[in-house]
């Protein structure tokens, strides 16, 4: 069967309330994801994929951390008793021993450890987005998200045929979604323009 000249314009359901609404369209050989602009010539690559959080890399992180600062700490309290156990011998016990010292080195490692703490769960708590990647042949990304699977392989088909069809046009409504690489792996060949703030299909 051959595929018409213009390919039917892809569905766009509507945003949920509070979402930030922004287009993507084709139009004039441009691909527009709210306010930036994608030539359609340099677009290298659209697919799609899983994005998941940096659990895994997260965890391993947080706790060679703990266990840094724990060693550290525990370093400082036997250097702290042992320097404060020598500078006693032969004088009258004062009572003090360093304690005040080795208070203050715990409550900075717990304080450390509960700021580490605070770092890892934005991570933990961040849900995994099916989303699609259009990739230049520069250095920027465009990325969209959508619950439903097949509206973004929809896209994707229309982008695809919109690169090598000059008439082709579109729009859909999409809504904001934030994705930050220090939370969310973005793989070996995503190069993402602007690190956050990104925006993505609305939810169907």
């Amino acid at each position: 069967m051959e595929m018409p000249a213009v390919p039917p314009r892809p569905s766009a359901p509507p945003p949920p309330p509070l979402a930030q609404a922004v287009d993507l369209r084709v139009q004039k050989r441009l691909l527009w994801v709210g306010e930036a602009a994608y030539p359609l010539h340099n677009i290298a690559r659209v697919f799609t994929f899983v994005l998941r959080p940096r659990r895994k890399e997260a965890i391993a992180l947080f706790c060679k951390r703990v266990a840094l600062s724990v060693s550290t700490a525990t370093g400082f309290t036997v250097l702290i008793w042992l320097t404060t156990s020598l500078a006693s011998l032969g004088q009258p016990d004062d009572g003090g021993g360093g304690g005040g010292l080795i208070s203050f080195v715990w409550i900075v490692t717990l304080a450390t450890l509960v700021y580490f703490l605070t770092e890892l769960t934005p991570v933990l708590t961040a849900r995994s987005h099916f989303v699609l990647a259009v990739e230049t042949s520069g250095q920027s990304t465009a990325m969209v998200t959508s619950a439903d699977p097949n509206h973004l392989r929809q896209l994707v088909g229309h982008i695809s045929y919109a690169i090598d069809h000059p008439e082709a046009e579109f729009t859909v409504r999409v809504e904001g979604i934030s994705a930050s690489p220090q939370i969310y792996h973005f793989g070996d060949n995503i190069n993402m323009y602007g690190g956050s703030g990104n925006v993505g299909i609305a939810n169907s």
